[in-house]
């Protein structure tokens, strides 16, 4: 594959979810920049896709099927890994509601998903880079995690977690050669953005994307792909001195708040 620049050559990369949205974006990204990319999904097939497109194009990818959530499945998914310099923890699931509106299945759906998934990624990812000379761990948070969004209880609480994992793993292991940052995105445009629209507003879709884009004042929603950049970068050598950090790519959300 080719990139303007080839920063992860010889890198071996994981990404948990990135078979779509945010995840497939990260995987191709680091792929085309030289990272081996294993895409780790709930299902094969889910992942098998992307990973042809990698390899179509001349890259190295290839799919574990893995439940974040559980603890034996995610342990199993990272035995056989051999060298791991790269984690990017991607996969979750959104929630809308307010405390009253959400249910404590609900509030254990995403527990289960953002919070113990990252946890089993961190627990056993940092275990396996403790095994060669260290690496980059990259975690996806989320604006949620510094900000109140309406009707967001569960979801906030998640990704607040998500921020203070990655402030943790960081201080824990700055002298042991593995750095952890995590990245806050606002709203990406991705297929899940187009169902919930879909969804919940039936013959008013074009209205509610407009709406939804300009409540990031740039005007837009993001790219996946602009998400991928920003995580690429942060696994690179480039970013060498960079961890603990929190990286907001909103459109200027937080600007105004």
């Amino acid at each position: 594959m080719k990139s303007e620049k080839q920063r992860l050559t010889g890198k071996h990369a994981l990404v948990t979810g990135g078979g779509s949205g945010i995840g497939r974006a990260i995987s191709l990204r680091l792929a085309a920049e030289g990272a081996q990319v294993i895409i780790l999904e709930l299902r094969a097939e889910s992942g098998e896709q992307v990973a042809a497109e990698i390899r179509a194009a001349g890259g190295s990818a290839r799919v574990i099927a893995a439940d974040v959530g559980d603890t034996g499945s995610m342990r199993s998914a990272f035995a056989p890994i051999e060298r791991l310099d790269i984690l990017v923890n991607n996969a979750g699931i959104a929630h809308v509601g307010d405390v009253l509106g959400t249910t404590p299945e609900d509030l254990d759906r995403i527990y289960r998903v953002n919070v113990r998934g990252v946890y089993h990624g961190l627990h056993f990812g940092v275990a396996k880079m403790l095994e060669g000379k260290g690496g980059a761990i990259v975690n996806l948070a989320s604006i949620v995690s510094k900000l109140a969004v309406e009707d967001r209880f569960a979801y906030g609480m998640s990704k607040g977690a998500v921020l203070t994992m990655t402030l943790s793993v960081a201080r824990d292991f700055i002298d042991r050669g593995i750095r952890c940052n995590c990245v806050c995105p606002a709203r990406v445009h991705t297929p899940f953005v187009d169902g919930f629209i879909a969804k919940n507003y039936p013959g008013r879709e074009q209205e509610m994307f407009e709406k939804l884009s300009a409540a990031q004042p740039i005007g837009r929603m993001g790219r996946p792909e602009e998400i991928a950049a920003l995580v690429a970068f942060l696994c690179s050598d480039e970013a060498g001195f960079i961890t603990g950090s929190a990286y907001d790519i909103d459109g200027g959300v937080t600007l105004l708040r």
